[in-house]
């Protein structure tokens, strides 16, 4: 245990650092007593060094965002430079030659565990604290635990059948015999939904460092756990919903009150726009009740960035050499913001026809979300995009859109050349918009009489973004674009309000890698995805054999290489692998 402990403390990377001091000025240490490991100072590097995982442990191919990830859903393409670059995110791109035994699929498996790992081993040693001596030690508890359930969260959106690793005093011995299989699905999830209840009960209203989570933020992934659980997928030879859980949604009612949000300053942004800016004065904001942080200029070579998007990055000749035009926002997406002549979604006809912005009314969110040919890269005129292989590596196989969400102004001084493209921009992972449409989810899925309520919350989303165009308010005159989004009027049955708020969530949240969960959690992933193969496939031949199995690729499998070395107690996942 003690080697365990001096290797993290001396290995200490400080790279979630940006607003705040709490990661910074830590000095590694020489060898350390059983005792002295007891000291709250000691254990503080522990926590930090907990944080700091989360920064350190991911890369350009297996990202904590699950861009890599979200290429299965019908947002995005894969992008890069043809099918063979990145063959392992192509099979996953159409849902065709998955294997078990891909890095790509073990590779987060082992990144994720190890971050869950350095969560427990600043646990174990919590416990031993003194807590008379250390007034912070049930704080300090409840942000590991909040950090655990994120871990399990993003493994368990991935694989389903996961292990919990929920005993930080388990010997390494001990961890080789625990089974994937031990909970069902339902329970799986209240695990996760313990770690976050504990967080919400013991953290504080609000935190002076920033990157340490609140209550809100706890509240809110709480919720967001709630919700999966609410949709059973108990049947252990299928991924079917099998039933809407209302007591579980209930609870997602419960945590996302605005009594607990507003008590934290949460609220949407007055422009959309501000969540995905780099500039210091638009990071934690009121909308982000948790990011990660990242910092420039503050004393390392490259800055504390984020590498993790050095994929995304267009190869702009001269000026982003070397960028990789990966995860590239798919027409199928951009249809999806056409709006008709009163300012709702298109709905079922949507992707009739594709957006022609000269002609078509558009929600003024496409603008901030993807970019396209004929309007200016990262709101920079420098930079007009055409349909040339600047703004397509596949010579327009994965066609000609960039995602802007991502990326920055090259010429904004944000954007930093390491080993690959980084940029000291946050990544927010709660977002409070999120917070408003999954109540809104639960409400209508609820149908006790609040769908009204549910539809003023879809509406506070859209009227946000109605008032979010002050980096494109000279779209409409110099462009010629039409924007228009309006709120929604009257009142809706059951199911044309589900509808309402599906496409929300899917313009919304669009390249924020929670498209292909949504529908898994929904039960529309095969549904969806095989009739977006079936259109793609009419223009691209990328997808001419694609096929999503129902009952298969809903979830990632089990690593060849987890299930060889679990001693017979992993479960492989249904559909054959």
């Amino acid at each position: 245990m003690k080697r365990i402990i001096y290797t993290i403390i001396l290995g200490l990377t400080l790279m979630c650092s940006s607003c705040s001091d709490f990661l910074e000025d830590q000095v590694p240490q020489g060898t350390i007593s059983d005792e002295q490991l007891k000291d709250p100072a000691y254990v503080d590097n522990l926590v930090i060094s907990a944080y700091a995982v989360w920064i350190t442990a991911e890369d350009i191919n297996s990202s904590f965002s699950m861009w890599n990830y979200d290429v299965r859903s019908d947002d995005a393409y894969k992008g890069g430079n043809g099918t063979e670059d990145g063959d392992v995110f192509h099979a996953l791109d159409v849902s065709q030659g998955i294997m078990t035994t891909a890095w790509n699929i073990s590779d987060m498996w082992q990144r994720l565990y190890n971050c869950i790992s350095r969560v427990n081993t600043a646990l174990q040693l919590l416990e031993q604290v003194d807590g008379t001596n250390y007034s912070l030690k049930q704080e300090r508890i409840a942000e590991m635990r909040f950090l655990r359930g994120h871990g399990h969260f993003l493994l368990k959106r991935l694989y389903k059948q996961i292990v919990f690793a929920n005993d930080a005093n388990l010997s390494p011995e001990e961890y080789n015999y625990l089974s994937n299989t031990t909970y069902t699905n339902d329970e799986g999830w209240q695990q996760i939904a313990d770690d976050f209840l504990f967080a919400y009960e013991n953290l504080p209203v609000k935190q002076a460092e920033k990157g340490r989570p609140a209550k809100a933020a706890a509240a809110a992934y709480l919720a967001k756990t709630y919700l999966y659980k609410a949709y059973h997928q108990d049947n252990a030879g299928s991924h079917e919903v099998t039933g809407i859980s209302s007591e579980d949604l209930l609870q997602v009612v419960k945590y996302t009150e605005n009594a607990i949000m507003s008590a934290g300053g949460c609220a949407l942004e007055p422009d959309f726009h501000s969540n995905f800016r780099p500039e210091p004065q638009y990071e934690n904001g009121p909308e982000s009740l948790w990011a990660m942080q990242y910092s420039m200029n503050d004393g390392t070579n490259n800055g504390n960035c984020n590498w993790s998007y050095g994929l995304i990055v267009p190869n702009i000749p001269g000026v982003t050499d070397g960028g990789c035009d990966f995860y590239k926002p798919s027409q199928n997406l951009v249809n999806a913001f056409r709006t008709d002549a009163a300012g709702h979604p298109v709905f079922d006809s949507f992707n009739s026809k594709d957006y022609d912005s000269q002609s078509d009314y558009a929600d003024p969110r496409l603008f901030l979300t993807v970019g396209m040919p004929g309007f200016p890269y990262a709101f920079n005129k420098k930079y007009m995009m055409d349909e040339s292989t600047t703004w397509s590596r596949s010579n327009g196989l994965y066609g000609y859109y960039v995602t802007l969400k991502q990326n920055v102004d090259p010429d904004g001084g944000y954007l930093i050349k390491g080993s690959w493209w980084g940029s000291p921009m946050n990544r927010i992972v709660l977002r409070y918009a999120d917070v408003l449409l999954m109540r809104a989810e639960a409400l209508i899925q609820l149908n006790d009489g609040r769908i009204n309520e549910a539809i003023g919350l879809i509406n506070q989303v859209r009227n946000r973004a109605r008032q979010s165009t002050s980096s494109i308010s000279d779209y409409e005159l110099e462009y010629g674009v039409r924007f228009n989004v309006q709120p929604y009027a009257g009142t809706y049955p059951q199911q044309d309000a589900l509808k309402l708020l599906k496409f929300e969530r899917r313009v919304e949240m669009a390249m924020e890698s929670e498209r292909f969960f949504d529908l898994v959690r929904w039960g529309e992933a095969a549904e969806v995805l095989n009739k977006f193969y079936a259109e793609e496939a009419n223009d691209c031949t990328i997808y001419s054999n694609a096929l999503f199995t129902k009952n298969k690729n809903e979830y990632l499998p089990i690593p060849f290489a987890q299930m060889s070395a679990s001693n017979g107690n992993y479960t492989q996942n249904c559909g054959g692998w």
